[in-house]
């Protein structure tokens, strides 16, 4: 039991760092080319994730912002994968993977508001289980795609690709610990789209811009 909480522990704190916060304070620029200190938090969703941080800085460091948010998760996951014990390492790595994403979403350093967990769910989820979890990240990646290419919301498209996670896994009969893992990551990050589901229902939703 003491190792599960250590795990947990480390594993949260791994996701608590704050990239999308640490990007904007750091390299954002205001009209004269001089750094200002922006709070992402203070502008448009309030989010620290990758979506947000596109609006503000563009593409590039939205990319960014994403691939270290999945750098994380994937970071606590291959921890747990080559340290925990045999007898409890699909457990360990289950718990690890949630922790990390629950540290990116409610971080101890920013008074519990970080991002969405989007990025960092991908990222838990595709090293949790090789190479089988592979296939089911490109295949929720595709639905991602599907539903923001139709629908224009990223946000709709994020909580459809990870709800669709728990069916594939388990398509492929995957550990039990694992299919558990998605589904509660799911549940997770459904809470965390709360206001968007709000916005989306009232027809407020920020949209996806083709152009």
């Amino acid at each position: 039991m003491r190792s599960m909480i250590l795990w947990g522990i480390v594993s949260y704190l791994i996701g608590s760092f704050p990239t999308g916060y640490v990007v904007t304070k750091l390299f954002h620029k205001d009209e004269t080319g001089k750094r200002d200190w922006l709070d992402i938090r203070s502008i448009g969703s309030g989010a620290m994730g990758a979506t947000n941080v596109g609006r503000v800085m563009g593409p590039v460091w939205s990319w960014f912002t994403a691939i270290v948010d999945m750098f994380k998760g994937a970071f606590a996951l291959l921890l747990a994968a080559h340290i925990a014990p045999a007898e409890s390492q699909q457990t360990i790595m289950a718990l690890s993977a949630f922790a990390v994403v629950l540290g990116h979403i409610f971080p101890i350093w920013l008074k519990f508001k970080g991002g969405k967990g989007v990025a960092t769910t991908y990222g838990t989820l595709f090293f949790i289980w090789p190479y089988n979890s592979f296939a089911v990240i490109l295949l929720c990646g595709a639905v991602w795609y599907a539903v923001r290419w139709t629908t224009r919301y990223v946000s709709l498209a994020s909580m459809f690709s990870l709800a669709a996670a728990p069916v594939f896994f388990a398509m492929l009969n995957a550990p039990k610990a694992f299919i558990g893992l998605s589904a509660g990551l799911t549940l997770l990050i459904i809470f965390s789209h709360r206001e968007n589901i709000v916005r989306l229902i009232r027809g407020k939703e920020n949209k996806w811009n083709k152009k």
